[in-house]
């Protein structure tokens, strides 16, 4: 018997990541390796950017139809990330063309085994569980039940692909007539939010389950339990619309899914089964909510750096302020000038006492004029530096000010630009929420259906009966 597959959408090509190359050595050494290396072709280890330029090269070749021409630029390429994605790209193409998945299936083993060549764990991982799940979604197509059991029993538990590989193992189970192994991992797959891929079709799995298994009245439960859960998604979907606009959607994907409650131990998974984290996934798989949600997070931080730097400015002025009227008191003043006329006067008294005294007296008298003449040499050197003073104290509050001004000009711009660019993260959200909502909404049309369809079998059934 076939088992139809439910609300599966599986996208069958993938485009690579932007990354800018990072070179570890000197730009002229690097420059003649380049050059070494195409007069020579020899293995000299460019780094991951060279890698990235042949995977688009490949790729050149491949949208334009040239798949040999990208096979043997692949051929070329080291072990790595952009190898394995050209290679995963690669079978794509394969699996649109061809009757047999041979080749399909050769390039995904290929990608995975280039794949951990990946320096990168993190990014290796990723790849590899969504090739597993690409080799058996492609093995399930064309009946090859065992090698795509095979396939998807490898991917990880605590992966973005697994409800997604739960669902289609479950379907390959149920192919082989091992329902109720099927409805197993339909029923794992079930733990997962509704955000994830294939969570769906596993809550409409269970209750075709039950129906192949010939327990109609569980079949039944399953269908409403599920109508129930797409029912209560729907509500969330349109809380958190609600919430976009009110809040933004910086705010509430991306903020509240960093914010972890008192009981997040009673969770299974602090990332997986929050509705909030697969929801910021599965909103994040998009390349331009990718750059979208990064601007988002590069412009707030510059408006908080540049708000620390206003209120720094602000206290520096202050500080300024503060040493500029101290200076200019006129007590500091007087108290000054004060001291240079007794000054005076005891220098005159001095040379009278000098003119009055004997020989005897006269190197104390002359040491004492020495002091008072150091006295005095001092107290004009304070004088002048304190006349300099605010002088340079008064340079320093113009530049402050004018910084001041500079910074607030920047923040103005930068907040502008952060309110664009959060009005446009803000709709890609909600077209996000939209399209959930919309799948729900068929997953919702489909468990009726297959309500209304039990029950017409079950009233069929019953007529039946009664007539006999």
């Amino acid at each position: 018997m076939i088992f139809r597959v439910l609300l599966f959408v599986l996208l069958l090509t993938v485009s690579g990541f932007s990354v800018a190359a990072t070179p570890a050595m000197p730009d002229d050494v690097l420059s003649g390796l380049k050059q070494f290396r195409q007069a020579g072709e020899v293995g000299v280890d460019l780094g991951d950017g060279r890698q990235q330029a042949l995977y688009e090269d490949a790729e050149k070749a491949r949208t334009a139809g040239r798949t040999d021409e990208a096979g043997r630029i692949l051929g070329g390429m080291k072990e790595g990330y952009w190898a394995a994605l050209g290679y995963l790209n690669l079978a794509s193409d394969y699996a649109k063309t061809d009757l047999n998945p041979a080749r399909a299936l050769v390039a995904l083993r290929v990608a995975l085994a280039m794949s951990d060549g990946d320096a990168n764990s993190e990014r290796s991982q990723h790849l590899k569980n969504n090739l597993l799940v690409r080799a058996g979604y492609l093995a399930y197509q064309h009946g090859e039940f065992d090698k795509a059991i095979s396939f998807l029993e490898k991917v990880d538990l605590d992966s973005f692909s697994t409800p997604r590989a739960l669902y289609l193992h479950g379907l390959a189970l149920a192919e082989k007539g091992n329902h109720r192994a099927a409805m197993q991992s339909w029923h794992r797959a079930r733990k997962y939010p509704l955000a994830y891929p294939g969570v769906a079709d596993a809550w409409i799995g269970m209750g075709r389950g039950y129906d192949l298994s010939g327990y109609l009245g569980q079949a039944g439960e399953a269908y409403l339990a599920a109508n129930a859960a797409f029912e209560s998604e729907r509500v969330t979907l349109r809380k958190l619309a609600g919430k976009i606009r009110e809040q933004g959607a910086y705010k509430t994907l991306v903020d509240d899914a960093r914010e972890t409650g008192v009981d997040w131990f009673l969770a299974d998974s602090r990332t997986l089964t929050q509705p909030r984290m697969a929801y910021l996934l599965a909103f994040m798989e998009d390349p331009d909510v990718q750059r979208a949600a990064g601007r988002v997070a590069a412009l707030r931080s510059m408006a908080v750096k540049l708000e620390r730097h206003g209120h720094d400015l602000e206290v520096f002025q202050g500080a300024l302020r503060e040493q500029l009227v101290g200076i200019h008191q006129q007590e500091s003043r007087q108290s000054t000038a004060d001291l240079n006329a007794r000054g005076e006067e005891l220098g005159a008294r001095l040379q009278r006492l000098a003119d009055s005294a004997g020989p005897g007296q006269q190197p104390r008298i002359q040491a004492l004029r020495k002091t008072l003449s150091d006295a005095q040499t001092r107290l004009s050197q304070v004088r002048s530096k304190a006349s300099g003073q605010p002088e340079i104290l008064e340079q320093l509050r113009r530049s402050a000010a004018a910084l001041t001004e500079r910074n607030e000009a920047l923040l103005l711009s930068v907040r502008q630009l952060l309110e664009a660019s959060e009005t446009a993260l803000n709709d890609l959200a909600l077209d996000f929420v939209e399209a959930r909502d919309q799948q729900m909404a068929f997953a919702l049309d489909k468990t009726e259906q297959q309500i209304a369809h039990l029950y017409e079998y079950l009233a069929l059934q019953n007529l039946e009966e009664t007539q006999l």
